[in-house]
């Protein structure tokens, strides 16, 4: 299991041995070349993918040494890569197209084992895509990544409370868009993990 408490020590060491940050990419590269997959596709997430990691390098000496775990912090620069990426014509489209993809697949996979067909998964991707971006980011960094109310917030630069809103307004607007498909989805919403303290 990876000790994500050493993260913290291997920056802050790096200011002196660079080397040391080969400890960072090491821990958690597939992890950020996963989350930017998702959202642009495997080959854009290899370029995408290296620049989080040369960026993350560069401005390492604005690390938080207080974090123990560097993955909100990896994951917010990914973020602003990613979304710079949707800004620019055709790259925007084929990550549109690809989120969409994998939304539905991980649809399929998350509620397989309670809900049959795969019309309720494609149910789930076209309500994915009607939430605003901000609530629909938001959604995605807990429920696909796991990550905690605090660590979202570190890593869009918004409030927990923010945090908590865009989360809960996006279970609600995924409800109406379900129930206005003829799927009504039981409060609370078995799409989404419980709340995690944060």
């Amino acid at each position: 299991m990876t000790d994500l408490s050493a993260d913290a020590d291997a920056i802050s060491g790096s200011t002196e041995n660079p080397a040391r940050f080969t400890a960072i990419f090491d821990r958690h590269v597939v992890a950020v070349h996963n989350y930017v997959a998702r959202r642009v596709g495997d080959v854009l997430a290899d370029e995408l993918t290296g620049e989080v990691f040369c960026i993350a390098f560069e401005r390492r000496a604005t690390f938080d040494l207080t974090c123990d775990d560097a993955r909100p912090w990896l994951f917010g620069i990914a973020s602003r890569l990613v979304q710079r990426s949707w800004r620019t014509g055709d790259r925007s489209a084929r990550a549109h197209e690809r989120l969409r993809h994998e939304r539905q697949r991980l649809s399929v996979a998350d509620v397989s084992d309670r809900i049959e067909g795969g019309e309720f998964a494609a149910a789930v991707a076209s309500a994915l895509d009607r939430l605003p971006e901000a609530e629909r980011e938001t959604l995605l960094l807990f429920a696909w990544d796991r990550f905690s109310y605090a660590q979202i917030g570190e890593m869009l630069g918004i409030p927990v409370g923010t945090v908590r809103s865009r989360i809960a307004r996006a279970r609600d607007r995924l409800r109406d868009h379900l129930a206005a498909a003829g799927h009504p989805v039981p409060e609370p919403t078995t799409l989404l993990p419980k709340d995690t303290p944060s």
